[in-house]
C-alpha cells in the first residue's frame, strides 16, 4: 500500500517501527523534516509535540501518529490521516522483533484511512482492533494499568523480599505463571482469609508503612 515511509522520532517506538519497516523492504527515511518523496509520514514523537510537528508536514500526504492516547485531531490540517498504537512495552535495546505478536489500536475516520492503518499495524507484526477517539483516554488508562503499574507492583513486592532478604527475581516465575494460568486469582483474598490480610497490613505498618494505602487499594479492588 506505501513503498516509502519516513518516519519522524528515533526512541523506543520509532526505533522499533522503523526497524521493522526496513525489515519489510520498505524504501525508510527518518528525521525532524520529512522527505518530500515519502508517501506516508509516522510521528513517534512525544503526545504533547505531535501537533506542532504535524503542522510542519506539507499537506496532501498520508500521515499517522502511534500515540495510544492521542485524539486524531492532533493531526490537524491533515485530512489523510490515522493513528496506529502498538500494544506493547517498547525498549531502545530491543529491535522490532518485540513488536510480534503485539496487538495495536487503530484510530481512522474514513474507510481509506482504516484500510491504511490496518495495513500498517499488519505489516508491523501487530494485531488491529480500532478504538473510537472519544475512547482513547479510557484505553489508555486500561494499557497503563496493565504495563506501567505493574512496574509499580514488582518494584513494591521487590522491596519487601528484599527487607525479609528473599531474592526480588523469585517473583517473576511467579507473576509470569499467573499471566500463563489466565489470570487466575489465588491466594488470602481468593479463599477469603481476611486474617491474613490483616497480618499483612499489621506487618507492613510496622516495616513499610508507605506501602499500606497500596496494599488496601489493592485488596479491596481485589475482593470478589
Amino acid at each position: 500500500m506505501f513503498a516509502s515511509v519516513h518516519v519522524i522520532g528515533t526512541g523506543r517506538a520509532g526505533g522499533a517501527i522503523a526497524g521493522r519497516l526496513r525489515e519489510r523492504g520498505l524504501r525508510l527515511t527518518s528525521g525532524r523534516d520529512a522527505d518530500p518523496a515519502a508517501e506516508l509520514v509516522i510521528l513517534a514523537v512525544p503526545d504533547a509535540s505531535i501537533p506542532e510537528v504535524a503542522q510542519r508536514v506539507a499537506a496532501g500526504r498520508w500521515i499517522a501518529h502511534v500515540s495510544g492516547a492521542t485524539r486524531l485531531d492532533a493531526l490537524d490540517p491533515h485530512q489523510r490521516r490515522f493513528s496506529v498504537h502498538p500494544l506493547q512495552t517498547l525498549s531502545t535495546e530491543r529491535g522490532p522483533e518485540q513488536l510480534d505478536g503485539a496487538w495495536a489500536a487503530i484510530g481512522a475516520e474514513t474507510d481509506a484511512a482504516r484500510e491504511r492503518a490496518r495495513w500498517l499495524a499488519t505489516t508491523l507484526g501487530l494485531r488491529a482492533f480500532e478504538v473510537a477517539d472519544d475512547d482513547r483516554t479510557l484505553y489508555h488508562a486500561g494499557a497503563v494499568i496493565a504495563g506501567n503499574f505493574l512496574v509499580t507492583l514488582y518494584r513494591a513486592a521487590s522491596r519487601l523480599m528484599a527487607e525479609t532478604g528473599a531474592p526480588p527475581e523469585a517473583l517473576v516465575p511467579l507473576m509470569s505463571r499467573t499471566i500463563d494460568n489466565g489470570f487466575a486469582l489465588t491466594g488470602p483474598i481468593a479463599r477469603g482469609d481476611w486474617s491474613t490480610v490483616e497480618a499483612h497490613l499489621r506487618a507492613l505498618e510496622e516495616r513499610a508503612p508507605d506501602l499500606v494505602p497500596l496494599y488496601r487499594a489493592l485488596a479491596e479492588a481485589t475482593r470478589p
